[in-house]
């Protein structure tokens, strides 16, 4: 990732972001991002802000801090990270752009000295996949819509809205224009929406933000307690948090105790049983057997330039050069097999301690 960064700063890539440090998906972001994994969103945003700037915590250097140790300027590379987060039904995701926010431009302005272009969080909402069910699944849809409704009232820079068969299939052609227009209907039909900050000066919206920041901020006491973000993850603390997490909402989730929709409460006069999927998308045999051709065919067409190429990366992961410069001229003429076996030859494998 340094290497990503530093070859981003040295050919002035600007309208293109380096990293997204991701708080949505389970293996993302060092293991500890991980909402659909079953985080809160307190914890979601505050593994994913530490992993960031690990700055707030006094540990191994990773992160923004590793990009200040090798000698970057913070205003070189900052503007150039992004954040990914999603957005469930819980009240505290109203805020989650705002209160990310508003700690990023602390940190980046008083720990870092940086500029104010540095100090504007860029992020992405995803809406909950883990709140889609196989149930009444026509239901997800409003559930989309009024997480997608939180997103843009918070301001977020760009929006995912999922597909609403996703927890039974992969999304169909119709099911992914549905999802579109949840976007498409409130940004050009709801009158609410155009106005920027629609729900600024609320009390419910202010209280909140201080609520949910000071809660992120309790999380990276408990981070920074434990040597910071590879210090926990050597004690599987994010891990843990979030297994526990996600017991705590299944538990609330089959006692009824979290009504859901069409799930454990106001279930349909059938019962509302697991839908199954009228259609499935699958990749034909002939589709796979012409990936793999194409594949073959790169090999064959570019082998002595390949042989170069990967003799190049590997004596750059030796000579601990920038890796990422070889490998944009190495994927020219390599398979990304072909390129994972050449690292795997210098480097070994990562295995995870259990």
């Amino acid at each position: 990732m340094g290497d990503v960064q530093q070859y981003f700063i040295d050919k002035k890539v600007r309208n293109f972001y380096s990293v997204s440090i991701s708080g949505y998906h389970p293996g993302s972001a060092a293991g500890a991002g991980a909402a659909e994994a079953g985080a809160n969103p307190i914890s979601q945003l505050a593994f994913t802000l530490a992993n960031g700037f690990t700055g707030a915590c006094p540990g191994p250097r990773t992160g923004m801090e590793y990009y200040l140790s090798r000698g970057m300027d913070i205003n070189a590379f900052a503007p150039n990270l992004s954040f990914f987060f999603s957005n469930g039904m819980d009240p505290e995701y109203a805020v989650m752009g705002r209160v990310a926010r508003r700690l990023w431009a602390k940190a980046l302005k008083h720990r870092y000295g940086a500029d104010e272009r540095s100090q504007m969080l860029k992020y992405h909402i995803q809406t909950s996949g883990r709140s889609l069910h196989a149930q009444e699944i026509d239901f997800n849809d409003i559930r989309t819509t009024l997480q997608a409704l939180y997103a843009i009232y918070d301001n977020c820079n760009s929006l995912h809205t999922n597909a609403y068969d996703e927890a039974i299939t992969t999304p169909t052609e119709e099911s992914v224009r549905r999802a579109m227009a949840i976007q498409l209907i409130i940004n050009k039909e709801l009158g609410l929406a155009k106005n920027e900050n629609p729900l600024q000066g609320s009390f419910i919206i202010e209280e909140l933000t201080d609520l949910v920041e000071e809660a992120v901020l309790t999380e990276f006491d408990r981070i920074t307690e434990r040597g910071g973000v590879l210090g926990a993850m050597e004690t599987m603390y994010q891990r843990s948090r979030i297994q526990e997490e996600s017991l705590y909402y299944e538990t609330l989730k089959h006692t009824g105790e979290y009504p859901i929709i069409g799930v454990n409460t106001f279930l349909s006069s059938k019962g509302s049983p697991t839908i199954l999927p009228k259609e499935v998308i699958r990749a034909t045999e002939e589709e796979k057997e012409a990936q793999i051709a194409t594949v073959e065919n790169l090999r064959a067409a570019y082998a002595d330039e390949a042989a170069k190429a990967i003799k190049d990366l590997q004596q750059a992961a030796i000579r601990n050069e920038n890796m990422f410069e070889v490998l944009m001229e190495a994927t020219k003429y390599c398979s990304l097999g072909q390129l994972t076996a050449a690292m795997f030859e210098v480097g070994g494998q990562y295995r995870r301690n259990m």
